[in-house]
C-alpha cells in the first residue's frame, strides 16, 4: 500500500474533515486521487449538490513509487479516511475501485481565467441562508400527500439552480462550498480582498476558496471541452 507523507498534521486533519463530509452525503462515496510532485488533489462528488468538489493537500516530499512519479487512482472515500494517521501526517492509498462515471471527466488543469461579478463571502453566505430558508418554508407548507420525493426534488432544483448575478454560477455551488467547509469563516474575511475567486476554462466554472474548490459545467454547453483522464 502506497503511503503519502503530508507536510503536517493540519493537512491530514483538513483532508480527513473533507472526506468525512463527503461520506456524510454518500456512505459509498468514491474519490479520485491525483498526485504529482508535492501536490495531492482529491476529487469528490456529493450527490446532493451535483457539483465536483476538489480538495488539495501538500506533500512533504515529491511522490515517487518505483519508476512512477505520478499517481492517478479512484478509491473508496471511507477506506481513504480510515487510512489517515493525523499524528504522523500520513495517508495510505487503498486499493483502486471501479469509479463512477463522473470520475472519468475532470476539469482541465490549466487555462483558467478570472470571471467578474462574484459577491464576497458575507453575501454568498446570505444567499445560501436565504435559499435554505425558502426551501424549508415551501416544503413545510406542503400537504402530507403532496410531500413526495419528486416534489421536494422539484422545489430543490428550482431554488438551487438559480444563477448568482450574471456569473453563470448556480447557488448550489456556494451551498456545496459551505456544506463541505470550503467557505472561509467570517472572522477571517479580509474586507480589502475577497478570499473567493471565480474562474472559467472552456465549459467549466470553478469557485476557488482557501480551503478547496467547487467545479461545475456551465449550462447549455453539452459535452464540449470534456477532459477525460
Amino acid at each position: 500500500m502506497t503511503a503519502l507523507h503530508l507536510t503536517d498534521d493540519g493537512e491530514a486533519a483538513d483532508l480527513a474533515a473533507f472526506l468525512a463530509r463527503l461520506i456524510h452525503y454518500d456512505r459509498a462515496a468514491a474519490v479520485r486521487l491525483q498526485v504529482s510532485g508535492t501536490a495531492l488533489a482529491v476529487f469528490g462528488r456529493p450527490p446532493s449538490f451535483e457539483v465536483l468538489a476538489i480538495r488539495t493537500a501538500r506533500l512533504a516530499k515529491p511522490y515517487e513509487n518505483g519508476l512512477d512519479v505520478t499517481l492517478d487512482v479512484t478509491v473508496s472515500a471511507g477506506e481513504l479516511l480510515e487510512s489517515i494517521d493525523e499524528s504522523a501526517a500520513t495517508v495510505s492509498v487503498p486499493g483502486a475501485v471501479t469509479g463512477p462515471p463522473w470520475a472519468g471527466v475532470l476539469p482541465p488543469r490549466g487555462g483558467w481565467q478570472p470571471e467578474p461579478g462574484l459577491p464576497g463571502p458575507d453575501a454568498v453566505r446570505a444567499m445560501v441562508a436565504t435559499a435554505v430558508a425558502e426551501f424549508r418554508s415551501r416544503t413545510g407548507k406542503l400537504a402530507p400527500e403532496a410531500r413526495t420525493r419528486a416534489e421536494l426534488d422539484h422545489i430543490g432544483r428550482e431554488i438551487w439552480s438559480r444563477p448568482i448575478g450574471d456569473t453563470g454560477l448556480q447557488v448550489r455551488a456556494v451551498h456545496a462550498a459551505q456544506s463541505l467547509g470550503f467557505l472561509p469563516p467570517v472572522r477571517q474575511a479580509d474586507p480589502g480582498e475577497s478570499p473567493l475567486g471565480l474562474y472559467s476554462s472552456g465549459a467549466w466554472l470553478r469557485l476557488r476558496t482557501p480551503y478547496g474548490s467547487i467545479a461545475v459545467r456551465r449550462a447549455g454547453l453539452g459535452a464540449l471541452d470534456v477532459s477525460v483522464r
